[in-house]
């Protein structure tokens, strides 16, 4: 018997995946290493500037911008990480902004311009609450992983080295921030910052019932070069990733798997939002729409410079072997089924 393939995965250290991690799941043919012991920043910087990693959890948006620039990596549909994102838009309480409208003019701060989560905001305040993104004074902490020249019309400066955007917002400096994560200011109920959206939730479910879309941040990617040489893998890994999600669902049928008080009410009022899998993988309706809706963000924004076909950004895996043994017994070589 073969020895199986050594890969490295790069991820979150997420319940989903954790079946895979403890090797309770094995993908057919491969031995994974999952570190997960870095941040999103970290992680997606490493593959998209380095290669470093065979596979990683990777920043929907810049996958999208790498495959726009021709980088050499194929996405699986797996989508690790989702966020609704209404409840990440922090004001400065002093500036007198009620409404998204009242940023039109203003300096808004982000930590990176290309990031999903910031992406996806642009977007929904542009499409669902009449905020133009180029009517907005942009400013950004970081430099993006992937080089990049603004579209024309588009205010946006980059900080200084030892600015920081939530300290700016606190001062006043910044009328308001984009950022990922609850800032520490909203967390500790600072009287200075608040939500742009204090009834996010209620938004959100409003959102996800009229629109479908449950905002993908993140995909699966691959080095081209393994699959090109290994074409089973990615269906191998799918079928793995998918047992592995599985399993964690099976352990939220205990409710004293997190210290929540109310925690499967949680899950019953998810479910019954939802009405199937939140997390499904895969290229169907609601996840092509969900794609296709960020793409067209991206293309609208000028971060790629057309739109992408699915089909040219992700491998469709119910074409491919499970297995070394499966290529064998079809008589598939690299050379015959690439991708």
């Amino acid at each position: 018997m073969a020895s199986p393939l050594q890969l490295t995965l790069a991820a979150g250290d997420y319940d989903s995946i954790a079946a895979l991690k403890d090797g309770t799941v094995k993908p057919d043919g491969i031995e994974l290493t999952i570190p997960t012991d870095m941040t999103a920043e970290v992680r997606h910087a490493r593959m998209l500037r380095d290669r470093h990693f065979d596979i990683a959890e990777l920043s929907m948006s810049n996958y999208m911008v790498a495959k726009d620039n021709g980088l050499p990596f194929i996405a699986i549909p797996v989508f690790l990480h989702r966020r609704f994102r209404h409840g990440f838009v922090f004001v400065n309480t002093s500036k007198g902004i009620s409404r998204p409208t009242d940023l039109i003019g203003k300096k808004v701060g982000v930590g990176s311009y290309h990031a999903t989560s910031n992406l996806w905001l642009r977007g929904i305040l542009e499409h669902e609450f009449d905020l133009p993104h180029k009517q907005i004074h942009w400013f950004k902490q970081v430099e993006e992983k992937i080089p990049w020249q603004a579209p024309p019309g588009l205010k946006i400066e980059k900080l200084p080295r030892g600015k920081d955007i939530v300290d700016m917002l606190l001062a006043g400096e910044l009328d308001a921030v984009i950022d990922p994560e609850v800032i520490p200011p909203v967390a500790n109920k600072d009287p200075r910052v608040r939500r742009l959206f204090p009834n996010y939730r209620e938004l959100e479910i409003d959102y996800f019932k009229r629109t479908g879309i449950f905002p993908i941040m993140h995909t699966t990617a691959i080095r081209q070069e393994i699959v090109d040489k290994h074409p089973w893998v990615p269906a191998s890994l799918m079928k793995a990733f998918e047992q592995s999600k599985q399993l964690s669902y099976k352990r939220m049928e205990n409710p004293r798997i997190v210290p929540l008080a109310w925690f499967r009410s949680f899950v019953e009022e998810q479910e019954e939002i939802f009405a199937s899998d939140p997390w499904i993988y895969g290229l169907g309706a609601a996840n092509r729409k969900n794609v296709e809706t960020l793409m067209q963000y991206s293309h609208e924004q000028g971060l790629i410079g057309r739109k992408m076909a699915l089909e040219e950004i992700f491998i469709d895996t119910t074409a491919r072997p499970t297995s070394p043994a499966a290529v064998s017994l079809a008589g598939m070589t690299p050379a015959n089924h690439s991708t």
